[in-house]
């Protein structure tokens, strides 16, 4: 892959997994809402400097870059696109672990418990 290739990669934006989409569908059927994104941000925070936030919204920001995922929204502001680009978001369930993990690879290192990046 070509230098090229790979911005063409991280500008595509956040990737949301089949596992993650089929996640968010399952806990949007729960709520009972089909009107709310799947909003992901980067706020300040967290032993390496910047963390995730993943949460439903029902708003739409000035902004905002939206990706659908066979009818899952993701949704990221206009700060947070920039350090989302090429992104990918899973959903893992194993005996060991169970929740969404994000594979970015615009973070050039992490804390020991991965909840944050820089």
């Amino acid at each position: 892959m070509s230098v090229q290739d790979e911005k063409t990669t991280v500008s595509d934006g956040i990737i949301l997994s089949d596992a993650a989409a089929s996640k968010v569908k399952s806990l949007l059927e729960q709520e009972g809402r089909d009107d709310l994104a799947l909003r992901v941000a980067v706020q300040p925070g967290g032993c390496s400097g910047l963390r995730y936030q993943l949460f439903f919204d029902e708003r739409s920001l000035d902004g905002d870059v939206v990706k659908d995922f066979d009818g899952v929204k993701v949704v990221a502001d206009r700060m947070s696109a920039p350090y989302l680009g090429g992104a990918s978001i899973d959903f893992v369930d194993t005996i060991e672990k169970q929740g969404f993990t994000i594979d970015n690879p615009n973070a050039t290192g992490s804390c020991a418990c991965g909840d944050s990046f820089s």
